[in-house]
């Protein structure tokens, strides 16, 4: 995940993870459409044929994600707004500082709720 978010700087990179019981297992990398440095959208048609392979593979998704190339890993108004996966995880990626910083939140009806992630 994070090697993709550095691969798009300046740009935001934007993917999702799917997976078992609550646990990731695979990531999928997204195409970033707005091929910019503040926001995400991520293609419709890409986005139905990582959910046919999901289901395929016998897996749920877990989480989207996405990163801040010059922001802190807070939701912005636009993250809330347009978030559309209220049973899925919101991992943030902050490029800020020279190590990346990660925050995962649940997003449900415009709340933002911090969340507890493990990466190992």
């Amino acid at each position: 995940m994070y090697l993709h978010c550095q691969a798009e700087r300046p740009y935001e990179a934007c993917g999702l993870l799917s997976g078992r019981n609550g646990r990731a297992e695979t990531i999928w990398r997204m195409a970033n459409i707005d091929k910019s440095p503040v926001s995400f959208s991520m293609d419709l048609e890409q986005l139905q044929s990582v959910f046919h392979a999901i289901r395929a593979r016998g897996e749920r998704l877990v989480a989207v994600y996405h990163s801040h190339p010059t922001a802190p890993p807070v939701p912005s108004s636009e993250d809330i707004a347009f978030f559309s996966y209220p049973e899925a995880a919101y991992i943030i990626v902050s490029l800020t500082r020279k190590h990346p910083a990660f925050a995962c939140y649940q997003i449900r009806e415009r709340i933002v709720t911090p969340q507890k992630v493990s990466f190992y």
